[in-house]
């Protein structure tokens, strides 16, 4: 089975991840906000960061694989796809790539290795490279040529957030920034064709589908209970596009979907930058959100497609408790009682954990006070270096797609 993931916290058997690449060199500051960047890492030590955080996982036997490699081999598959992809990578690329399309049609499909041609799309082309384009005297003129034809991808290393595993399925998403929204196309593509996966996974999301949703926000829960954030970045109709999809697939054992209303701010920006699992009955949180935080309860509905939906009262950690067959759970707060603390840590994603075995999770080491906390729950914490990989908005839980877990 390519895709099984019916929890948060079960020994992880697979994952995907993508090594930052040439991509994190062609952000530039004034690009940065539209790009969804803070701060422009140092992609050498960003590298080595991730290789890091790559052989934790490793030694902790999980199967790593990479988005790249996965790509590349889909592509040797045959010419066909490989020129279907090219195009489409050309097509969603914006105005300018359609004004340059065989142009770089051309000097993407004269790239032979499938390898150094994916990561040429994800780092981007610019007008320097083409050779045979059409010269435009004003545009080349005030824009001086150092213009993006086709533009970068730089938060491909967030693989969480494309597509989601759910349970022997997945959501493959409609990204909220148009920025980010050619990132499924390598989700589309290793899905529907590479030999592993092709007809063999279902999909409860589509990218073509007009709402928006991220992987970020997508938490599961149990076989039976799945959590999805109503964030800056994914819409309530989508959650219950993803509802509906769910329950009608018999196949799947979800009988609940809790959405949780987190407040529509950057620094929140999916629920799992302020909510995850870390053992049966421990989470993380950022403490900010609970004042504010409402609770729905998604089940079908008496008619075709219809759901029925209910506002839950009482605390997090009796939800939680509830839908998990487990006593209130523990909610480990980020940074401890000192709010400062808290609001730094959080933005350096000291509540984004990825849990690798029951109580045991991946961490930044930049994060000590919240280290220091869950270690005195008896949480084992595997640290690694993050001081440029954080500039990016994100933890080892965004930088890792699971693709199979251990039942619980």
């Amino acid at each position: 089975m390519p895709v099984h993931v019916t929890n948060e916290i079960g020994k992880l058997r697979k994952v995907m991840l993508h090594r930052p690449g040439e991509e994190l060199e062609h952000l530039v500051p004034g690009e940065l906000e539209r790009l969804l960047f803070d701060d422009i890492p140092y992609l050498k030590t960003a590298q080595q960061e991730h290789d890091v955080f790559a052989g934790i996982l490793r030694d902790q036997g999980t199967e790593v694989v990479y988005l790249e490699d996965l790509a590349a081999e889909t592509l040797r598959i045959g010419p066909e796809i490989r020129e279907d992809f090219i195009r489409q990578v050309i097509e969603e690329g914006g105005s300018l790539a359609m004004e340059y399309k065989n142009e770089l049609f051309d000097l993407l499909n004269g790239i032979e290795d499938e390898k150094d041609l994916v990561l040429k799309t994800m780092a981007g082309v610019s007008t320097n490279e083409m050779k045979d384009a059409t010269y435009r005297p004003l545009a080349d003129l005030v824009k001086s040529g150092g213009r993006f034809v086709l533009d970068p991808m730089p938060n491909l290393y967030f693989t969480r957030d494309p597509f989601a595993s759910i349970g022997r399925g997945v959501s493959l998403n409609r990204m909220y920034s148009g920025t980010r929204r050619r990132e499924t196309i390598y989700g589309k593509l290793i899905l529907e064709n590479h030999p592993d996966f092709a007809g063999k996974v279902p999909f409860y999301y589509r990218r073509e589908d007009p709402f928006h949703i991220e992987g970020g926000d997508i938490l599961n829960l149990s076989p039976r209970a799945l959590a999805v954030g109503i964030s800056q970045r994914t819409t309530p109709e989508a959650i219950e596009k993803l509802a509906q999809n769910i329950f009608t697939d018999r196949d799947s054992e979800i009988e609940t979907i809790l959405a949780l209303d987190i407040p529509n701010v950057r620094a929140y920006m999916h629920l799992d930058t302020v909510l995850t699992q870390i053992d049966t009955d421990k989470f993380t949180i950022h403490p900010e959100i609970l004042g504010s935080l409402r609770v729905y309860e998604i089940f079908r509905g008496s008619g075709k497609c219809s759901l029925s939906v209910n506002e839950l009262d009482g605390n997090l950690s009796q939800i939680l408790g509830d839908h998990m067959d487990q006593d209130p759970v523990t909610m480990i707060r980020c940074g401890g009682q000192d709010r400062v603390d808290s609001e730094r840590e959080q933005w350096n994603d000291g509540s984004n954990t990825l849990c690798i075995s029951p109580g045991k999770v991946i961490v930044y080491d930049r994060n000590y006070i919240t280290n220091r906390i869950l270690r005195d729950y008896g949480v084992e914490v595997l640290e690694m270096p993050g001081s440029e990989l954080s500039r990016g908005r994100g933890g080892p839980r965004c930088m890792s797609m699971p693709l199979i877990r251990d039942d619980i």
